[in-house]
Parts: structure tokens; sequence; C-alpha cells
């Protein structure tokens, strides 16, 4: 068991952050935490429902799908999880091999959820081609007991050949529907895939110069992008 002391006091800096005003907390500090504790994510053992060792093969005969071409491959894979209550994506190599090179540079980042006041932060953290994400409050209040709450996998075995990456993912439903997922997958390519410098920026901000950075601004870019309107406008319409 924790020490109840030790407890309190987490209870005490979580509630001493929440009252800091969104973009103007003691960024330092806070990052500081973020990255001892991000180290966890994706070593922990799978729980959840997550897959242990999610594999291409698990999903479909990789022989099989050699003989197609790339736009058949795609096709295979949306109409295989059309059905399913997940996120996925087919990406091309280039816009793949750019978020993979910047990954290895800058494998932690911070996206933004929109919920129905305000906007929950997520921390993204890869662990090879896996990409795991936990909600911030998750990493203050847990700390390296925070288990991943998404994780989007990434299969390059085509992507020589075919040009292409698929990519699916898990999610706990307990705090994630498909479409808040999606959201989340969404600013992977938001963030990593731009051609802005301004736009990744910010990951490099957040990884290499962690004192600079302002949580205001990554909600800034998502709703100049758009990426999160229909998402607020849907939980707008769902509220009681």
């Amino acid at each position: 068991m924790s020490d109840p002391a030790a407890f309190e006091s987490r209870l005490e800096k979580r509630s001493e952050f929440l009252k800091q005003p969104v973009g103007h907390s003691r960024q330092g500090d806070f990052i500081k935490c973020v990255e001892q504790k991000t180290d966890a994510l994706g070593k922990q053992s799978v729980s959840r429902g997550f897959t242990k060792d999610k594999t291409l093969s698990s999903i479909f005969n990789i022989e099989m799908v050699k003989e197609k071409t790339a736009e058949e491959i795609k096709q295979i894979w949306q109409q295989y999880f059309a059905a399913k209550d997940t996120v996925y994506a087919v990406i091309p190599e280039e816009k793949f091999d750019l978020i993979w090179n910047r990954a290895q540079s800058c494998p932690t980042f911070l996206c933004a959820l929109p919920r129905r006041e305000g906007y929950e932060f997520f921390v993204g953290q890869w662990t090879g081609t896996e990409l795991h994400f936990t909600a911030l409050i998750n990493i203050q209040t847990r700390g390296e007991a925070a288990a991943s709450q998404l994780i989007l996998y990434h299969y390059p075995e085509l992507k020589e050949e075919k040009g292409i990456v698929l990519m699916t993912a898990e999610m706990d439903s307990t705090f994630l529907n498909v479409a808040e997922a999606q959201c989340i997958a969404n600013q992977v390519q938001l963030f990593y895939a731009t051609d802005r410098k301004e736009t990744y920026g910010l990951v490099e901000t957040f990884n290499l110069r962690p004192n600079e950075f302002k949580y205001m601004s990554v909600i800034a870019e998502l709703e100049q992008s758009g990426l999160g309107a229909e998402l607020k406008c849907a939980q707008n319409q769902n509220k009681i």
C-alpha cells in the first residue's frame, strides 16, 4: 500500500496544479514530471483488454495480400475495420517516414481532447511503432502506475513493397469512445506530419525545451485545424 501521507501530498499537488491557469503553470517542474513518468508508458503489462504482441499477421494473411496492389490492400483494410468499433488508417510511405523520423528525436507529445467543459490533455509516448496515450491527470495522480488508455499500432511491413503503412488501435472504452480516439489519432498527423514549422515546433519545444512550452498553444493549433470542432459539436448535442 502507498503511504497515506504521500498520497495526500499528491492530491494536494493535483489540486494546486488544477488551480493554476492553463498554459501558465510551473512548466519546467511539470514537464519534468511528465518526462519521468512517460517512460513507463508502453512498458507495463497489458491490461484492460489490450492485446499483447498485436502483430500484423495476427490480423490478416500478409503473404496473401502481397499479390495485391496498394489500393486493393487499402480497401481490404478499410472493409475489415469498417464494422469494428475502432480507429484505423492507411498512411502513405512518405507521410509515415516523416512522422517516424520526427518521433525518433521527439518521442513524447501532448494533445488536447475537446470535452464538454474545456479540454483534457493526453500524453503520447512512442514505444517502437506503437504510440501509447494516457490522460495527463492520470500521470499526475498515478505516476508510473498510469496505464495506457489508447494504443495506436503502426505496421510498416508493406512499406517498401507497397508504399503504405497500416494502422489500427485499441482503446480503454471506459475512458474513450471511438470519436475521441480518432480525434487523438488525427493529432498525430497534425503535429508530426505537418509542413508548418510552427506546428511541429510545439512538439520540439515539448521535448527539447520544456520550460518554454505552453499548453494553450496546443489548443490554439487544434482549434485552428478544425479537428476538434466536430467532436465538440457532437458533445454539445448530447448535453441533457
